[in-house]
């Protein structure tokens, strides 16, 4: 991963390597925090760390802006984590991570909006069980090609530290997720048999779409309902819970819209033009049945995600 650059040596120097390295830091950092509220936040402070370095001088002696740079971004992104996990300490029901979503499913995983590198919303929720350490190696290492000297030097730890972080997580990571993806085309058909049975209320197409143990995640914050206050697991409470937004109404004045979300295919419900929830969902290994389902309704995760014509 290494680069190099002429010296920086004024302002508008300084400013141009902040933008050209600006998506790779919001890649690496969103994926430390997965919320794309606080990754912006983070790039905020690392442009004012970056702008003052010097007292605000030209900055030259830089050999490497862009280690430089990610070393700034990840341990501002540290120092966050530390915040959302006070946050986490109150907040209401299941939390997920902020979901990036594609402006349109032709774009799709290329798209601006899905920023650099985005790991699927799935692996976001087994990354939080991670520690913060360990979770930044394992998205510099894993997703973004980083050699463990390098990691080293960002995280401020000895090669050996960043070896042994790296293997346990590898290992946590592993157990917990398996390694198979489902092509798009699969998961796409799944997505919308799964859509057309929920709102059609169709229990028994959702009794042949769903695995015997799949869990639902709803992450409204409090703000929004129906919603379940802990992850539902097992095929009957699922379909009670669909059958419940069913009854509830909650389907009936939402517009779907197939999507990639965080570059997987996924759903966005609209309401009157405006996002009302996210739906992402986890297949089987053998990609014919949903072994997991994830519902981002909280409004103040969904700011991001780009509006429709009402």
């Amino acid at each position: 991963m290494s680069d190099t650059h002429p010296p920086v040596t004024s302002a508008d120097d300084a400013t141009g390597v902040f933008v050209e390295h600006r998506e790779l830091m919001f890649g690496v950092v969103y994926n430390i925090l997965g919320s794309v509220a606080d990754s912006e936040d983070v790039l905020q402070e690392t442009w004012l760390s970056w702008t003052a370095r010097g007292g605000g001088a030209p900055l030259d002696g830089v050999d490497n802006p862009r280690a430089y740079l990610v070393r700034i971004a990840v341990n501002h992104a540290l120092t966050r984590r530390a915040a959302i996990s006070r946050r986490r300490e109150t907040y209401v029901g299941p939390w997920l991570p902020e979901p990036l979503v594609a402006v349109d499913e032709e774009r799709g995983a290329d798209d601006p909006a899905l920023r650099t590198e985005s790991v699927s919303l799935a692996m976001l929720v087994v990354l939080e069980s991670l520690s913060p350490l360990e979770r930044a190696v394992f998205v510099l290492h894993e997703v973004f090609g980083y050699a463990h000297t390098e990691i080293a030097e960002i995280i401020d730890r000895s090669p050996a530290a960043v070896r042994q972080l790296a293997r346990r997580a590898r290992a946590h990571v592993q157990a917990r997720r398996p390694l198979y993806e489902a092509h798009p085309r699969v998961r796409r058909e799944a997505t919308e048999r799964f859509v057309r049975a929920a709102v059609g209320g169709d229990i028994a197409e959702l009794m042949e779409v769903l695995a015997p143990d799949v869990t639902v995640w709803t992450d409204a914050g409090g703000k929004r309902k129906p919603a379940a206050l802990r992850p539902v697991h097992g095929r009957d409470k699922a379909l009670r819970f669909f059958g419940s937004y069913g009854r509830k109404g909650g389907a009936g004045s939402l517009e779907l819209r197939y999507r990639r979300v965080n570059g997987d295919e996924a759903v966005v419900l609209f309401q009157d033009g405006e996002p009302y929830a996210v739906l992402v969902l986890d297949l089987t290994p053998d990609g014919d049945r949903v072994s997991g389902v994830y519902v981002v309704s909280n409004p103040d995760k969904l700011t991001h995600v780009p509006r429709e014509a009402a």
